[in-house]
């Protein structure tokens, strides 16, 4: 197939260390280049792929100071997917609305997948506007507005080669995420210390932040011996941080729509001690994959009952349902469909099939 893939222009693709959405559209766009389609990527400049690359902007917004004055970069990079749909059979897009408009002048096969909460208030005018296809990556996610032109729930994959299964328990917790309150950064330390075992916290932290300074540092007074700060980490970097951990902790207190350090922390075998918000009850099987929790002392006898999983039952939960190739076949049934179904509208209409 001829697919286009448009990524957000907020961190190259993929990241070189934060990044979520991108690092996803880099893993879908790789498999579907390795699986012998032909592939066009709109991101940023600096980007790397296997797939033809049209950039948008030089670099990423976010490294390059552009983050709050980007608008004029999608714009650009609208005009660019939209100069010639009938280059694509199906057109992929990770960019939350931007496109709805271009796409009404524009009809083709597209599909547009929402990486963010859902948030009824402000998406409810547009499914009412525009109606456009859309995946969700939980069936949480989908839950303020279940009547939606939803397509399927594809959850995220990574590539089955990126971790390493270490069958041996460490002797840290891990956090790894934005020290942001949605995040509950606090709830890990707290745990860390009624555990007495050791946070290692994997994060971009501005201690000038008010989250930081009215919450963290607070509690950094006596919880300093039992927590590390590494700063962000990728790569073999990261690879290591999560495979050689006790556990990871995930005490997050919003409604996450997927959150992929989760998997990323099964795929080294390393169980997950999280909070039921959002999608975390659809990718962790508590007691098998992890536990999940409802305080930070039901967090603290978890740390204990890690034990007892089995790192190699994680990783197995990873390969079976989170490798990036299981993602991408779920993405090219619903394009083979989204196309085939544009083919027969224009058929019934008496139109030549492209």
């Amino acid at each position: 197939m001829r697919i286009a893939q448009v990524a957000p222009l907020v961190f190259s693709v993929p990241p070189k260390l934060y990044g979520g959405t991108e690092r996803v559209v880099s893993y879908l766009t790789e498999e579907l280049v390795r699986q012998g389609h032909e592939v066009t990527l709109f991101a940023s400049g600096d980007s790397k792929t296997r797939a033809q690359l049209v950039a948008a902007c030089p670099m990423a917004l976010w490294p390059a100071g552009h983050y709050e004055d980007g608008l004029p970069y999608y714009v650009r990079m609208m005009e660019l997917v939209f100069e010639d749909v009938s280059r694509f059979d199906v057109i992929h897009f990770h960019t939350e609305n931007i496109q709805l408009p271009w796409l009404r002048c524009h009809p083709c096969p597209n599909v547009t997948t929402l990486h963010l909460p859902v948030n009824a208030a402000r998406l409810k005018p547009l499914v009412d506007e525009y109606n456009p296809p859309w995946v969700s990556i939980s069936e949480s996610q989908r839950l303020p507005i279940p009547d939606a032109n939803w397509q399927a729930t594809i959850y995220h994959g990574l590539p089955r080669d990126l971790h390493t299964l270490r069958n041996k328990s460490g002797d840290y917790l891990a956090f790894l995420g934005r020290a942001h309150p949605e995040k509950r950064l606090d709830r890990a330390i707290r745990v860390a210390c009624r555990a007495k075992m050791k946070l290692k916290v994997a994060a971009e932290v501005n201690p000038g932040d008010q989250y930081f300074k009215q919450v963290i540092a607070p509690l950094l007074v006596d919880a300093r011996d039992w927590v590390e700060f590494l700063g962000e980490v990728g790569g073999c970097e990261k690879d290591e941080f999560l495979g050689n951990a006790h556990a990871l902790l995930f005490p997050i207190d919003w409604q996450e729509p997927f959150g992929l350090v989760m998997i990323e922390s099964l795929a080294c075998g390393t169980p997950v001690i999280a909070w039921p918000k959002g999608s975390v009850p659809e990718v962790i099987a508590d007691g098998v994959t992890g536990f999940i929790v409802e305080s930070v002392q039901e967090a603290v006898q978890a740390v204990d009952r890690v034990f007892g999983l089995s790192r190699q039952t994680c990783r197995s939960s990873f390969e079976e349902r989170f490798d990036a190739a299981i993602m991408t076949k779920n993405y090219l049934e619903v394009y083979k469909r989204l196309a085939k179904s544009r083919r027969e509208h224009q058929m019934g209409r008496g139109g030549a099939e492209p």
